[in-house]
Protein backbone atom coordinates (compact mmCIF):
# COMPACT_ATOMS: atom_id res chain seq x y z
CA UNK A 1 0.00 0.00 0.00
CA UNK A 2 1.15 3.55 -0.64
CA UNK A 3 1.09 6.76 1.39
CA UNK A 4 1.90 7.30 5.07
CA UNK A 5 2.20 4.23 7.28
CA UNK A 6 -1.05 3.33 9.06
CA UNK A 7 -1.43 4.26 12.74
CA UNK A 8 -0.47 1.46 15.17
CA UNK A 9 -4.10 0.69 16.06
CA UNK A 10 -5.10 0.52 12.41
CA UNK A 11 -2.09 -1.67 11.64
CA UNK A 12 -3.03 -4.10 14.44
CA UNK A 13 -6.61 -4.30 13.19
CA UNK A 14 -5.36 -5.07 9.69
CA UNK A 15 -3.03 -7.82 10.94
CA UNK A 16 -5.90 -9.33 12.94
CA UNK A 17 -8.11 -9.17 9.84
CA UNK A 18 -5.40 -10.90 7.84
CA UNK A 19 -5.41 -13.84 10.25
CA UNK A 20 -9.22 -13.84 10.32
CA UNK A 21 -9.16 -14.14 6.54
CA UNK A 22 -7.13 -17.33 6.97
CA UNK A 23 -9.96 -18.69 9.14
CA UNK A 24 -12.74 -17.65 6.78
CA UNK A 25 -11.55 -19.57 3.71
CA UNK A 26 -11.70 -23.14 5.11
CA UNK A 27 -14.65 -22.22 7.32
CA UNK A 28 -16.73 -21.05 4.37
CA UNK A 29 -15.69 -24.07 2.35
CA UNK A 30 -16.65 -26.65 4.98
CA UNK A 31 -19.75 -25.07 6.47
CA UNK A 32 -22.15 -27.21 4.42
CA UNK A 33 -20.61 -30.54 5.49
CA UNK A 34 -23.02 -31.07 8.40
CA UNK A 35 -26.17 -29.54 6.87
CA UNK A 36 -26.58 -31.70 3.75
CA UNK A 37 -29.95 -33.27 4.75
CA UNK A 38 -31.43 -29.84 5.55
CA UNK A 39 -30.03 -28.36 2.34
CA UNK A 40 -31.43 -31.19 0.27
CA UNK A 41 -34.87 -31.02 1.86
CA UNK A 42 -35.14 -27.25 1.47
CA UNK A 43 -33.77 -27.05 -2.06
CA UNK A 44 -35.56 -30.14 -3.38
CA UNK A 45 -32.43 -32.21 -4.05
CA UNK A 46 -31.00 -35.36 -2.50
CA UNK A 47 -28.39 -35.18 0.27
CA UNK A 48 -25.86 -36.75 -2.14
CA UNK A 49 -26.57 -33.99 -4.66
CA UNK A 50 -26.25 -31.44 -1.87
CA UNK A 51 -22.80 -32.87 -1.09
CA UNK A 52 -21.68 -31.41 -4.42
CA UNK A 53 -21.67 -28.06 -2.58
CA UNK A 54 -18.28 -29.07 -1.14
CA UNK A 55 -16.78 -29.88 -4.55
CA UNK A 56 -18.43 -26.85 -6.13
CA UNK A 57 -16.50 -24.64 -3.72
CA UNK A 58 -13.20 -26.51 -3.81
CA UNK A 59 -12.60 -26.97 -7.53
CA UNK A 60 -12.81 -23.33 -8.71
CA UNK A 61 -10.91 -22.34 -5.59
CA UNK A 62 -8.03 -24.70 -6.41
CA UNK A 63 -7.99 -24.13 -10.18
CA UNK A 64 -8.09 -20.34 -10.02
CA UNK A 65 -5.24 -20.29 -7.52
CA UNK A 66 -2.98 -21.42 -10.34
CA UNK A 67 -3.17 -17.82 -11.57
CA UNK A 68 -4.88 -15.73 -8.89
CA UNK A 69 -1.73 -14.76 -6.97
CA UNK A 70 -0.03 -13.34 -10.04
CA UNK A 71 -3.18 -11.59 -11.24
CA UNK A 72 -3.73 -10.14 -7.77
CA UNK A 73 -0.22 -8.70 -7.79
CA UNK A 74 -0.85 -7.12 -11.19
CA UNK A 75 -4.09 -5.52 -10.02
CA UNK A 76 -2.75 -4.53 -6.60
CA UNK A 77 -2.99 -6.76 -3.54
CA UNK A 78 -5.11 -4.48 -1.36
CA UNK A 79 -7.58 -3.72 -4.15
CA UNK A 80 -7.83 -7.37 -5.19
CA UNK A 81 -8.43 -8.66 -1.66
CA UNK A 82 -11.09 -6.02 -0.94
CA UNK A 83 -12.85 -6.73 -4.23
CA UNK A 84 -12.73 -10.48 -3.56
CA UNK A 85 -14.25 -10.01 -0.10
CA UNK A 86 -17.03 -7.85 -1.49
CA UNK A 87 -17.72 -10.54 -4.09
CA UNK A 88 -17.68 -13.15 -1.32
CA UNK A 89 -20.33 -11.15 0.53
CA UNK A 90 -22.55 -11.03 -2.56
CA UNK A 91 -22.17 -14.75 -3.36
CA UNK A 92 -22.76 -15.75 0.28
CA UNK A 93 -26.00 -13.77 0.31
CA UNK A 94 -26.95 -15.37 -3.00
CA UNK A 95 -26.49 -18.79 -1.40
CA UNK A 96 -28.58 -17.67 1.57
CA UNK A 97 -31.56 -16.69 -0.61
CA UNK A 98 -31.28 -19.51 -3.17
CA UNK A 99 -34.44 -21.55 -3.63
CA UNK A 100 -33.15 -24.02 -6.22
CA UNK A 101 -30.28 -26.48 -6.07
CA UNK A 102 -28.59 -25.24 -9.25
CA UNK A 103 -28.57 -21.65 -7.95
CA UNK A 104 -27.15 -22.68 -4.58
CA UNK A 105 -24.39 -24.75 -6.18
CA UNK A 106 -23.57 -21.88 -8.54
CA UNK A 107 -23.29 -19.51 -5.58
CA UNK A 108 -20.95 -21.97 -3.85
CA UNK A 109 -18.73 -22.15 -6.95
CA UNK A 110 -18.58 -18.35 -7.05
CA UNK A 111 -17.69 -18.27 -3.35
CA UNK A 112 -14.76 -20.59 -4.03
CA UNK A 113 -13.66 -18.46 -6.99
CA UNK A 114 -13.68 -15.30 -4.85
CA UNK A 115 -11.73 -17.00 -2.06
CA UNK A 116 -9.01 -17.96 -4.56
CA UNK A 117 -8.17 -14.26 -4.83
CA UNK A 118 -7.71 -13.80 -1.07
CA UNK A 119 -5.74 -16.79 0.26
CA UNK A 120 -2.39 -16.37 -1.61
CA UNK A 121 -2.38 -12.60 -1.20
CA UNK A 122 -3.08 -12.90 2.53
CA UNK A 123 -0.11 -15.26 2.91
CA UNK A 124 2.16 -12.97 0.90
CA UNK A 125 1.03 -9.94 2.88
CA UNK A 126 1.74 -11.82 6.10
CA UNK A 127 5.27 -12.54 4.87
CA UNK A 128 5.76 -8.86 3.99
CA UNK A 129 4.65 -7.78 7.48
CA UNK A 130 6.80 -10.34 9.37
CA UNK A 131 10.57 -10.38 10.05
CA UNK A 132 12.14 -13.34 8.18
CA UNK A 133 13.38 -14.97 11.37
CA UNK A 134 9.78 -15.12 12.70
CA UNK A 135 8.03 -16.15 9.50
CA UNK A 136 7.53 -19.76 10.63
CA UNK A 137 5.82 -18.62 13.84
CA UNK A 138 3.53 -16.27 11.94
CA UNK A 139 2.60 -19.00 9.47
CA UNK A 140 2.05 -21.34 12.41
CA UNK A 141 -0.56 -18.94 13.77
CA UNK A 142 -2.12 -18.71 10.33
CA UNK A 143 -2.06 -22.51 10.08
CA UNK A 144 -3.79 -22.82 13.44
CA UNK A 145 -6.57 -20.50 12.32
CA UNK A 146 -6.99 -22.38 9.04
CA UNK A 147 -7.21 -25.60 11.06
CA UNK A 148 -9.77 -23.95 13.33
CA UNK A 149 -11.85 -22.92 10.33
CA UNK A 150 -11.77 -26.47 8.97
CA UNK A 151 -12.56 -27.94 12.40
CA UNK A 152 -15.40 -25.70 13.52
CA UNK A 153 -17.18 -25.22 10.19
CA UNK A 154 -19.19 -28.47 10.50
CA UNK A 155 -20.09 -27.65 14.11
CA UNK A 156 -21.29 -24.11 13.37
CA UNK A 157 -23.03 -25.26 10.19
CA UNK A 158 -24.85 -27.99 12.09
CA UNK A 159 -25.96 -25.60 14.83
CA UNK A 160 -27.20 -23.12 12.24
CA UNK A 161 -29.05 -25.84 10.32
CA UNK A 162 -30.92 -26.77 13.50
CA UNK A 163 -32.55 -23.33 13.26
CA UNK A 164 -32.16 -22.25 9.61
CA UNK A 165 -29.18 -23.16 7.43
CA UNK A 166 -29.46 -19.83 5.61
CA UNK A 167 -28.34 -18.00 8.75
CA UNK A 168 -24.88 -19.54 8.39
CA UNK A 169 -24.38 -17.86 5.02
CA UNK A 170 -25.64 -14.52 6.29
CA UNK A 171 -23.09 -14.76 9.11
CA UNK A 172 -20.28 -15.58 6.67
CA UNK A 173 -21.29 -12.58 4.54
CA UNK A 174 -21.12 -10.25 7.55
CA UNK A 175 -17.63 -11.45 8.46
CA UNK A 176 -16.43 -11.01 4.87
CA UNK A 177 -17.84 -7.47 4.86
CA UNK A 178 -15.86 -6.60 8.00
CA UNK A 179 -12.69 -8.03 6.47
CA UNK A 180 -13.22 -5.99 3.30
CA UNK A 181 -13.40 -2.85 5.43
CA UNK A 182 -10.22 -3.70 7.36
CA UNK A 183 -7.82 -4.09 4.42
CA UNK A 184 -4.27 -5.49 4.36
CA UNK A 185 -1.37 -4.57 6.68
CA UNK A 186 1.29 -4.64 3.91
CA UNK A 187 1.69 -5.32 0.22
CA UNK A 188 3.40 -8.55 -0.77
CA UNK A 189 7.08 -8.11 -1.71
CA UNK A 190 8.03 -7.26 -5.26
CA UNK A 191 9.29 -4.49 -7.50
CA UNK A 192 6.31 -2.21 -8.30
CA UNK A 193 7.95 -1.27 -11.59
CA UNK A 194 8.05 -4.90 -12.72
CA UNK A 195 4.84 -6.43 -14.02
CA UNK A 196 4.36 -9.92 -12.50
CA UNK A 197 4.23 -12.71 -15.08
CA UNK A 198 2.55 -16.08 -14.82
CA UNK A 199 5.68 -17.86 -15.99
CA UNK A 200 7.58 -16.41 -13.01
CA UNK A 201 5.21 -18.29 -10.69
CA UNK A 202 5.50 -21.51 -12.70
CA UNK A 203 9.23 -22.01 -12.13
CA UNK A 204 10.46 -25.61 -11.56
CA UNK A 205 11.19 -25.15 -7.81
CA UNK A 206 7.68 -23.79 -7.25
CA UNK A 207 6.08 -26.58 -9.27
CA UNK A 208 8.08 -29.11 -7.28
CA UNK A 209 6.80 -27.65 -4.01
CA UNK A 210 3.28 -27.68 -5.43
CA UNK A 211 3.68 -31.39 -6.18
CA UNK A 212 4.95 -32.04 -2.64
CA UNK A 213 1.98 -30.13 -1.20
CA UNK A 214 -0.48 -31.97 -3.45
CA UNK A 215 0.83 -35.43 -2.60
CA UNK A 216 1.00 -34.70 1.11
CA UNK A 217 -2.45 -33.15 1.33
CA UNK A 218 -4.04 -35.92 -0.72
CA UNK A 219 -2.79 -38.43 1.87
CA UNK A 220 -3.45 -36.28 4.96
CA UNK A 221 -6.04 -33.50 4.82
CA UNK A 222 -7.89 -35.14 1.92
CA UNK A 223 -8.01 -38.57 3.56
CA UNK A 224 -10.78 -37.88 6.10
CA UNK A 225 -13.39 -39.55 3.90
CA UNK A 226 -11.38 -42.79 3.92
CA UNK A 227 -10.97 -42.71 7.70
CA UNK A 228 -14.74 -42.28 7.99
CA UNK A 229 -15.29 -45.31 5.73
CA UNK A 230 -12.82 -47.35 7.76
CA UNK A 231 -14.46 -46.72 11.14
CA UNK A 232 -17.91 -47.31 9.70
CA UNK A 233 -16.94 -50.58 8.02
CA UNK A 234 -14.79 -51.97 10.85
CA UNK A 235 -16.47 -50.56 13.96
CA UNK A 236 -19.99 -49.54 12.75
CA UNK A 237 -19.70 -46.00 14.13
CA UNK A 238 -22.67 -43.75 13.45
CA UNK A 239 -22.49 -40.36 11.76
CA UNK A 240 -22.15 -38.38 15.00
CA UNK A 241 -19.27 -40.48 16.32
CA UNK A 242 -17.57 -40.46 12.92
CA UNK A 243 -17.75 -36.68 12.86
CA UNK A 244 -16.34 -36.40 16.39
CA UNK A 245 -13.49 -38.75 15.49
CA UNK A 246 -12.57 -36.75 12.38
CA UNK A 247 -12.59 -33.49 14.36
CA UNK A 248 -9.53 -34.64 16.29
CA UNK A 249 -7.34 -34.04 13.21
CA UNK A 250 -8.24 -30.36 13.12
CA UNK A 251 -8.09 -29.86 16.89
CA UNK A 252 -4.56 -31.25 17.18
CA UNK A 253 -3.56 -29.24 14.11
CA UNK A 254 -4.96 -26.14 15.81
CA UNK A 255 -3.11 -26.83 19.07
CA UNK A 256 0.25 -27.67 17.51
CA UNK A 257 0.52 -25.20 14.62
CA UNK A 258 2.22 -22.42 16.60
CA UNK A 259 4.73 -24.87 18.08
CA UNK A 260 5.35 -26.22 14.58
CA UNK A 261 5.96 -22.68 13.34
CA UNK A 262 8.59 -22.11 16.03
CA UNK A 263 10.21 -25.40 15.00
CA UNK A 264 10.31 -24.27 11.37
CA UNK A 265 12.19 -21.12 12.40
CA UNK A 266 14.63 -23.20 14.44
CA UNK A 267 15.46 -26.18 12.20
CA UNK A 268 14.28 -25.00 8.78
CA UNK A 269 11.23 -25.77 6.64
CA UNK A 270 12.78 -28.62 4.63
CA UNK A 271 13.41 -30.65 7.78
CA UNK A 272 9.87 -30.14 9.05
CA UNK A 273 8.29 -31.02 5.70
CA UNK A 274 10.18 -34.31 5.54
CA UNK A 275 9.53 -35.06 9.22
CA UNK A 276 5.81 -34.40 8.81
CA UNK A 277 5.55 -36.52 5.68
CA UNK A 278 7.38 -39.48 7.25
CA UNK A 279 5.42 -39.23 10.51
CA UNK A 280 2.21 -38.94 8.53
CA UNK A 281 3.12 -42.02 6.47
CA UNK A 282 3.48 -44.12 9.62
CA UNK A 283 0.25 -42.80 11.12
CA UNK A 284 -2.03 -43.19 8.09
CA UNK A 285 -0.66 -46.66 7.31
CA UNK A 286 -1.54 -47.64 10.89
CA UNK A 287 -5.19 -46.67 10.40
CA UNK A 288 -5.69 -49.70 8.14
CA UNK A 289 -4.29 -52.04 10.82
CA UNK A 290 -5.55 -50.77 14.18
CA UNK A 291 -8.08 -52.98 16.01
CA UNK A 292 -10.20 -50.33 17.75
CA UNK A 293 -11.96 -47.07 16.96
CA UNK A 294 -10.27 -45.40 19.94
CA UNK A 295 -6.84 -46.25 18.53
CA UNK A 296 -7.85 -44.93 15.10
CA UNK A 297 -9.12 -41.70 16.71
CA UNK A 298 -5.82 -41.18 18.53
CA UNK A 299 -3.68 -41.88 15.46
CA UNK A 300 -5.80 -39.69 13.19
CA UNK A 301 -5.62 -36.83 15.69
CA UNK A 302 -1.80 -37.09 15.71
CA UNK A 303 -1.89 -36.97 11.92
CA UNK A 304 -3.19 -33.41 12.31
CA UNK A 305 0.19 -32.44 13.79
CA UNK A 306 2.00 -34.16 10.91
CA UNK A 307 -0.14 -32.18 8.47
CA UNK A 308 0.87 -28.91 10.14
CA UNK A 309 4.56 -29.85 9.89
CA UNK A 310 4.12 -30.21 6.13
CA UNK A 311 1.80 -27.25 5.61
CA UNK A 312 3.71 -24.64 7.63
CA UNK A 313 7.01 -25.90 6.21
CA UNK A 314 5.82 -25.67 2.60
CA UNK A 315 4.31 -22.20 3.10
CA UNK A 316 7.50 -20.92 4.76
CA UNK A 317 9.72 -22.33 2.04
CA UNK A 318 7.74 -20.81 -0.83
CA UNK A 319 7.33 -17.44 0.92
CA UNK A 320 11.06 -17.02 1.58
CA UNK A 321 11.98 -15.04 -1.49
CA UNK A 322 8.80 -16.05 -3.29
CA UNK A 323 5.87 -14.08 -4.66
CA UNK A 324 2.12 -14.23 -4.31
CA UNK A 325 2.07 -16.05 -7.64
CA UNK A 326 4.34 -18.80 -6.31
CA UNK A 327 2.27 -19.14 -3.12
CA UNK A 328 -0.83 -19.35 -5.26
CA UNK A 329 0.55 -22.20 -7.38
CA UNK A 330 1.65 -24.20 -4.34
CA UNK A 331 -1.72 -23.74 -2.63
CA UNK A 332 -3.46 -24.84 -5.82
CA UNK A 333 -1.37 -28.01 -5.77
CA UNK A 334 -2.41 -28.62 -2.18
CA UNK A 335 -6.13 -28.38 -2.82
CA UNK A 336 -6.01 -30.21 -6.13
CA UNK A 337 -4.30 -33.03 -4.28
CA UNK A 338 -7.09 -33.07 -1.71
CA UNK A 339 -9.73 -33.20 -4.43
CA UNK A 340 -7.91 -36.12 -6.11
CA UNK A 341 -7.72 -38.17 -2.92
CA UNK A 342 -10.83 -40.35 -3.55
CA UNK A 343 -9.62 -41.28 -7.03
CA UNK A 344 -6.18 -42.15 -5.67
CA UNK A 345 -7.14 -44.31 -2.70
CA UNK A 346 -10.67 -45.70 -2.98
CA UNK A 347 -9.77 -48.51 -5.39
CA UNK A 348 -6.96 -49.77 -3.17
CA UNK A 349 -9.19 -49.47 -0.09
CA UNK A 350 -11.83 -51.66 -1.70
CA UNK A 351 -9.16 -54.33 -2.16
CA UNK A 352 -8.35 -54.07 1.55
CA UNK A 353 -8.08 -51.31 4.17
CA UNK A 354 -4.39 -52.16 4.60
CA UNK A 355 -3.79 -51.53 0.90
CA UNK A 356 -5.72 -48.24 0.87
CA UNK A 357 -4.01 -46.68 3.87
CA UNK A 358 -0.68 -48.28 2.96
CA UNK A 359 -0.85 -46.56 -0.42
CA UNK A 360 -1.47 -43.24 1.35
CA UNK A 361 1.65 -43.89 3.41
CA UNK A 362 3.68 -44.56 0.24
CA UNK A 363 2.42 -41.30 -1.28
CA UNK A 364 3.59 -39.41 1.81
CA UNK A 365 7.02 -41.04 1.62
CA UNK A 366 7.18 -39.91 -2.01
CA UNK A 367 6.39 -36.36 -0.88
CA UNK A 368 9.23 -36.57 1.66
CA UNK A 369 11.60 -37.76 -1.07
CA UNK A 370 10.62 -34.95 -3.43
CA UNK A 371 11.15 -32.21 -0.82
CA UNK A 372 14.09 -30.04 -1.95
CA UNK A 373 17.32 -30.67 -0.04
CA UNK A 374 18.43 -27.05 -0.31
Amino acid sequence: MTGAPPRPTVARVRVAALYAGGFLGPFGGGITASMLPELGADLGISPSAASASLTAYLLPFALLMLVSGTLGQRWGAARTVRTAYVAYVAFSLLAAVATAGWLFLGARALQGAANAFTTPLLLSSLAAATPPERLGRALGVMGSLQAAGMTFAPLVGGLAAAVDWRAAFVGVALVAALLAAAGLPADPPGDPAERPRLRDAWRPPVLRLGLVAGLAWAALGGLAFLVALRVEDAFTLGAGLRGALLTGFGIVGLLTARLVGAGVDRVGPRVTIRAGAVLGAVLVAAVGLLPSAIAVAAVWALAGAAAQLVLVGVNTLVLRGGTAGGVSVVQAGRFLGASASPALFLGAYHLSPVAGFGLAGIVLLAAAGLTPRR
